[in-house]
């Protein structure tokens, strides 16, 4: 009996009396939702492939790209972009290895030191032999092992590794002006490979900034297409589960931290090759905050587990365009290091407001 019910129903909408008007108004509904939400979706799916906040850091790029070339034009000379590029290279290296650490779920602080130091033994080691080749060999060696000896310290001495990387960038930092007496050391403007990293171009584009290009495109790949990335990912996200799954977790922490110093003596030899002679603390003091400024901006969340190349880039260039604005309005260079804090302080907020965790401090 139901069913016959159903079907003299279903029989009368289809077909309905002469006498009874057909509107469309049942009909419109059925249409318009289906066209809007495949809008939505598409615009969703744009949103996602880019990130939302890639797509915060690009108009933040936008809006102080057209401030600060509005007050002063040269901005957008080629000459001044190009300074842009280079100096955010160093940076941009520190930053790209700070991401993958801060990913992992822990911190290296000592990165600037370990580029100092490297800096100083490639300039030292060129001196005594003459060689280009031997001063970078013994650059990326240096920084393994003071990589190495950030990850031992962390695993086998069971030290946060903030406290850790903290005491060896006052520990490395010490090395370096031991060595060097705490002044810059030889002199490497005449050699051809030095000249060539500080001031050569490939298809117009500086060296420095290829070289940071490269590195950032082999970290990205490593992260998003390899078990590697996965298993960094994984630790930071939950350490506890990433064990029980089987990662050895102490390996990792080690290898990421000798990656780390390897990729801070390319910055410290990128030191060198800029300023002629091994610097034990020019060009390198700073840079680790800078680095990690960088890396919050782009969406490495610092408990871990969560963070992206691309992002730490962009964040990258925004501070560089922040910076050298600021050098070309005459602000006192003093509030560089004033802006950067604050920005860190911001990415630090802002992540903790989109965890959803309850605030410390405040009740309820």
């Amino acid at each position: 009996m139901s069913t016959g019910a159903r079907t003299t129903d279903d029989s009368t909408s289809i077909h309905p009396r002469e006498d009874t008007p057909v509107t469309t108004t049942e009909k419109a509904p059925a249409v318009q939702p289906q066209a809007e939400p495949q809008r939505i979706s598409g615009l969703r799916r744009v949103i996602n492939a880019i990130g939302v906040q890639n797509i915060s850091l690009i108009i933040a790029i936008a809006i102080v790209v057209a401030i600060i070339g509005i007050q002063n034009p040269l901005f957008f000379t080629v000459p001044n972009l190009k300074v842009i590029g280079t100096a955010i290279a160093i940076v941009g290296l520190l930053a790209v290895v700070q991401t993958i650490v801060i990913i992992l779920g822990a911190l290296d602080i000592s990165v600037g030191s370990v580029a100092g130091l490297t800096s100083v033994a490639s300039a030292m080691i060129f001196t005594s032999t003459s060689s280009a080749a031997l001063g970078v060999l013994g650059a990326v060696i240096i920084g393994l092992v003071c990589g190495l000896i950030n990850g031992c310290i962390i695993v086998f001495g069971r030290v946060n590794p903030v406290i850790a990387t903290l005491a060896t960038l006052a520990a490395f930092k010490g090395v370096a002006q031991l060595i060097s007496d705490g002044r810059a050391q030889g002199y490497t403007g005449a050699d051809p490979f030095f000249v060539f990293l500080a001031r050569g171009t490939l298809l117009g584009i500086p060296v420095l900034i290829w070289v940071l290009i490269v590195v950032a495109v082999l970290a990205h790949v490593v992260l998003r297409y390899t078990s590697i990335g996965r298993n960094i990912y994984a630790v930071g996200g939950n350490n506890i589960a990433s064990r029980l799954g089987g990662i050895n977790i102490n390996r990792y922490i080690i290898g990421v931290y000798m990656v780390t110093g390897a990729v801070a003596a390319i910055a410290g030899i990128l030191i060198t090759a800029r300023t002629g002679s091994g610097q034990p603390i020019s060009g390198s003091e700073g840079l680790e905050l800078q680095a990690i400024t960088a890396a919050a901006l782009g969406g490495a969340a610092l408990k871990g587990g969560k963070g992206a190349i691309a992002g730490t880039i962009l964040a990258v260039i925004l501070l560089g365009v922040l910076t050298n604005g600021m050098t070309l309005l005459g602000v006192n260079t003093f509030w560089q290091n004033v802006a950067q804090g604050a920005l860190l302080v911001a990415a630090v907020v802002i992540q903790q407001l989109r965890s959803g965790e309850r605030r410390i401090g405040i009740p309820g």
